[in-house]
């Protein structure tokens, strides 16, 4: 991939070689510097041609150095210092842009998987959203996102989806299938998972015991960190219940509770304190995890669900700081019965690939706030699906027939596969599903007419064809969910077969939802570089969402197109900084 380089600053690089260039260069002093000496006055300026005054204008607008150097081999005269003026050294007016310190797992996308040699494939449910608004802040910046910040499975989770939901809470999600013509892949075909979460009515849910464990370090003073959740929290508080119960641990250089266990009702004493907080020190996250673990145990009440909402900008400096150490003390506390969830917040210092290895071992999920709208749809219209669990270690398994499929590829997942025998392993962790959330998953297949493009057939194969067990040669493969209802620890397991001849004809004919989820998930694909989308553009994707958008009452949808679009024109035009073109 060629790599562009371009000067962000240009403006005010420009600024400055003009002033350069004049005959009196003023002395800009900070106001924490003393002011220097008077220097003796310069000489009266020369005149300056007129073609060095244009180029001046045209530098002034660009900032472009090509036109400061034109300028000097032009007029040579009017930019050579007098013999006897002893010019100081340059300015540093403008520091250096730091190098981004956010760090993320670095997954390579899953590879076109042969049904001949492994027929099953299975992962972990992910209901995660953090990857879609960090993707979304970065080029609302006006910069491509990090290939590894990009997850495809959280970005398409990222929508709500009107999937068939269950009937009853004792069977707590609905499993339904697609299948339908790839768009990206002419002859392959795409099977699309969905599952459908109960959803439990305010009246209905438990009580929450919930721990708010905040990051009040010196870096989380920007408005778009601590202030940003500190109006996300004043949200969720709005939405507790009398019966409700919420204590507010925070850690800088140490650690405090700033909010012993208060009650719902008391809402205007817990605001209170979330409208107190103030940053500063260092960055005690592991400390701060033992205090609001402790605290949660301390008040553990067992009709509730009990649950740490981390909120923080980035890594942990101070106290445990190993990520292995953490993640072996999540895993020890999940037994608990303490969920957790973590919200991260600002840029540069985002460490999304530790807050992935906490919530994976933790019974929890994990979201990026980028702005006031997303802590309002994580913290208050979502409260329900991020808060309150209907089903744990949820996991997917599904088994191809090889009779109808050669070759199968999971989009995206890639930090949730399992091996085939942990399906059926109880205590080998997964993830979880909330009230009314829905959970995601495509499957890329080539036919099994089209073997013969993939791969050669073996010289010492059996030439006889695959056979399916009688009665199911029909299908295209046969999808397992295991899941443990909260509490228990011994899992249940749903079944749902895929039929072939229940392929859609064309992607025109499959349901809005089912072809919304595609084109997100292309998406993520082509920021990921992923070359089977080589030949499907972002004014590909941007058509296919656009045109399956249905009821879009909360405009994301909508949203989602510009940020296609907004993606295509970068990669046209480029951006600051290094610029992947592709």
């Amino acid at each position: 991939m060629k790599k562009t380089t371009v000067l962000a600053p240009v403006v005010a690089i420009g600024a400055l070689a003009l002033a350069a260039c004049t005959s009196q260069v003023p002395r800009l002093t900070p106001a924490n510097e003393a002011s220097p000496v008077a220097a003796p006055p310069a000489p009266p300026a020369a005149p300056v041609p007129p073609a060095a005054a244009d180029a001046r204008a045209k530098v002034a607008v660009s900032g472009s150095r090509l036109n400061m150097q034109e300028m000097q081999r032009a007029t040579p005269h009017a930019y050579a210092p007098a013999p006897s003026v002893v010019r100081p050294a340059p300015l540093q007016l403008l520091a250096p842009v730091p190098q981004s310190a956010d760090k993320f797992p670095d997954k390579e996308g899953n590879k076109s998987i042969l049904v001949s040699e492994q027929p099953v494939s299975t992962f972990s449910v992910d209901v995660d959203t953090a990857s879609y608004a960090f993707v979304r802040r970065m080029l609302a910046d006006g910069r491509m996102p990090p290939l590894q910040a990009v997850r495809v499975e959280e970005m398409v989770n990222y929508f709500p989806y009107k999937y068939a939901a269950p009937a009853k809470a004792s069977q707590p999600f609905a499993v339904t299938t697609e299948v339908m013509p790839s768009p990206w892949q002419k002859g392959n075909q795409l099977v699309h998972i969905a599952l459908k979460g109960y959803d439990i009515q305010t009246a209905q849910r438990p009580r929450a015991n919930v721990v708010l464990l905040v990051d009040v370090s010196g870096s989380m003073g920007p408005r778009d960190r601590l202030p940003l959740l500190q109006q996300g929290f004043r949200l969720f508080a709005e939405q507790l219940r009398d019966d409700d119960m919420v204590s507010i641990v925070t850690y800088a250089n140490g650690t405090s509770v700033a909010l012993e266990p208060t009650s719902g009702k008391d809402k205007n004493k817990i605001i209170d304190v979330i409208n107190k907080l103030q940053s500063s020190g260092g960055t005690a996250g592991g400390d701060g995890l033992q205090r609001a673990y402790a605290q949660a145990e301390r008040n553990f009440d067992p009709k509730a669900v009990n649950r740490i909402i981390l909120a923080t900008d980035g890594d942990f400096n101070i106290g445990i700081t190993d990520p292995k150490q953490l993640e072996k003390f999540i895993v020890d506390k999940r037994k608990s019965g303490i969920y957790l969830s973590v919200f991260g917040v600002g840029l540069g210092n985002l460490n999304d690939a530790l807050i992935q290895r906490l919530t994976q071992s933790g019974n929890g999920n994990a979201a990026y706030i980028d702005t006031l709208l997303e802590a309002r749809k994580a913290l208050s219209q979502e409260l329900g699906s991020t808060m309150f669990p209907i089903a744990n270690d949820v996991k997917v398994q599904v088994e191809f027939n090889p009779a109808q499929v050669a070759a199968y590829r999971l989009v995206g997942y890639e930090t949730r596969m399992l091996a085939r025998q942990d399906f059926k392993d109880d205590k080998v962790d997964a993830g979880d599903m909330g009230a009314g959330h829905t959970v995601t998953a495509i499957y890329e297949i080539t036919p099994a007419a089209n073997a013969g493009k993939l791969v050669d057939p073996l010289r010492y194969e059996q030439a006889a064809k695959p056979k399916a067990a009688s009665g199911k040669g029909d299908e295209l493969c046969f999808v397992k969910v295991r899941y443990k209802l909260p509490g228990q620890s011994v899992s249940k397991q749903l079944e749902h077969a895929v039929r072939a001849d229940a392929a859609r004809n064309s992607l025109d004919a499959a349901p809005d939802d089912q072809r919304f989820a595609v084109a997100v998930a292309a998406f993520g694909q082509r920021l990921r570089g992923e070359q089977q989308l080589d030949d499907f553009s972002y004014g590909d994707i941007a058509k296919l969402a656009d045109g399956a958008r249905g009821a879009d009452p909360d405009g994301y949808r909508a949203e989602f197109v510009k940020m296609v679009r907004m993606a295509e024109s970068l990669g046209q035009v480029g951006q600051a900084g290094s610029v992947s073109q592709r």
